[in-house]
């Protein structure tokens, strides 16, 4: 029977721990840059920089054209088979179409193509820049799950330790090697142990959370990360000049490609305005018919002899003679769509003469423009050299603060061994043993405190020389 059950709990162990995905940050990196709105809205602004070109490319192509229209028209008009004026209807139908080119329009087409071009490119560089961003928050937030893990680990530890060394006071109480009232102080830091345990364990339960939203996964209870043996790594790069990852880094920010693209994309603007005071030839091509639906005269073929005169000395009559016409239908669709129709073909010049000047305004805003993206390029380098300075100095001085702690805690850590001796053997009284041994506790807090922050750091100066964010 024990056996059934322990299979049992077993089991059930299983099946809950087998519920709790446990991400690694290569993981999570991949879910934010999915599903982020804000990577999805930069993705958009591609799509629509793409749309554009579509566009360009369309300015090189004709424009063509048909139209068609059905009339009826209604009121007096005369009647062909009677000859009197009557309130008719009558029925006619139109057709056309045009085709037009531009054959030049002041390289207006090829430069507004080469802009769309630029924009796409900068587009690119800006989604990648915001992917560099994510990447870089969702290692920061991880980081910050593994320190609160650790953190809580170290707790454990020394909650552990406090209960074996309340188990070992009673027993010497017990003994007779020491009083009663060496109990309290034990306790009391028991009980302070299992407050910071609490603490730590809320802490890491939201830095969890937190991580989870930033990558829109709302089932919290079932998220968690990867179990992992993080040691503090060993990088090259501090032995680097700040100058040296400056100049590198200037070659892979996308930041430093975007605004080196906008002037780019300012200068061919000016090109843009320029164009407008050039002369524009395009060539056209219209075609238009008339179709009637209304009855109409033909010639029979017979002639009617009408007298109009007589002749004055011999009295005979002077005859003229009209064509006979008879009213039939009109004639078919497709006739009257060949013989009514029409075309005409030709050159248009447009000559810029004087427009209020608003194009040489637009220039003028056009060359301001293009001094501010020179002005925002310099800036952006300016930022990012100041940025990676900060950054390594954050990084050398946080690796000195770690290697700092790891000697505090190595002292302390002696120093609690020593004093644990010394309380068992009753040399020192427990109020100056708990203060030993909180000193140990902050130590050992403060060494896994500078250990992430010091990773973090070196994380963020390895981003801007273009090493892969992992761990």
């Amino acid at each position: 029977m024990n056996k059934v059950a322990s299979l049992i709990f077993c089991f059930l162990s299983f099946t809950i721990n087998a519920q709790v995905k446990k991400y690694t940050l290569l993981e999570c990196v991949n879910i934010a840059l999915e599903k982020n709105i804000r990577i999805q809205q930069s993705e958009f602004d591609l799509e629509g920089a793409d749309i554009d070109r579509g566009d360009a490319i369309g300015n090189f192509l004709p424009r063509i054209n048909a139209q068609s229209q059905h009339i009826w028209n209604n009121g007096l008009s005369q009647n062909i088979t009677n000859g009197l004026i009557e309130n008719l209807t009558t029925q006619f139908s139109s057709f056309g179409g045009n085709l037009g080119v531009t054959l030049f329009s002041g390289k207006q087409n090829i430069n507004q193509l080469a802009r769309a071009n630029l924009n796409i490119i900068s587009r690119q560089y800006q989604l990648e820049d915001m992917k560099d961003d994510i990447s870089l928050f969702v290692a920061n937030s991880y980081l910050q799950v593994m320190f609160n893990k650790e953190f809580e680990q170290v707790q454990r530890y020394q909650l552990e330790i406090a209960k074996q060394e309340l188990e070992r006071t009673e027993l010497r109480i017990s003994a007779g090697v020491q009083t009663q009232a060496e109990i309290y102080e034990i306790e009391a830091n028991l009980a302070s142990q299992e407050q910071a345990l609490v603490q730590s364990e809320n802490a890491t339960r939201l830095s969890l959370i937190s991580l989870a939203q930033s990558l829109l996964i709302t089932d919290y209870e079932n998220f968690d990360i990867a179990d992992v043996n993080f040691n503090v790594p060993l990088s090259q790069i501090l032995l680097e000049k700040p100058k040296k990852i400056f100049e590198k880094s200037l070659t892979l920010r996308n930041d430093i490609k975007v605004a080196a693209t906008n002037i780019e994309i300012a200068k061919t603007d000016i090109d843009l305005a320029k164009g407008a005071l050039l002369p524009t030839l395009s060539a056209f091509y219209n075609y238009n018919t008339r179709i009637s639906y209304s009855d109409r005269f033909i010639e029979t073929g017979n002639f009617i002899e009408t007298p109009i005169g007589v002749v004055k000395e011999n009295g005979s009559l002077v005859v003229t003679q009209f064509p006979e016409r008879a009213i039939t239908d009109p004639l078919s669709f497709a006739d009257q769509f060949r013989q009514n129709d029409g075309h005409s073909y030709g050159l248009a010049l447009n000559i810029p003469i004087f427009n209020g000047l608003s194009i040489k305004n637009n220039i003028k805003r056009r060359k301001l423009n293009l001094k501010r993206s020179e002005t925002q390029f310099e800036q952006t380098k300016l930022d990012l050299e100041n940025t990676i300075n900060q950054a390594y100095n954050n990084a050398e001085g946080a690796f000195k603060f770690y290697e700092a702690s790891e000697k505090t805690l190595k002292a302390r850590k002696e120093a609690y061994f020593i004093a644990e001796k010394q309380f068992e053997a009753g040399v020192l009284n427990s109020y100056d043993f708990i203060q030993i041994k909180q000193r140990y506790d902050i130590a050992a807090s403060d060494n896994v405190r500078a250990k992430y922050d010091y990773i973090f750091k070196l994380k963020v100066l390895e981003f801007y020389f273009g090493v892969e964010i992992a761990i």
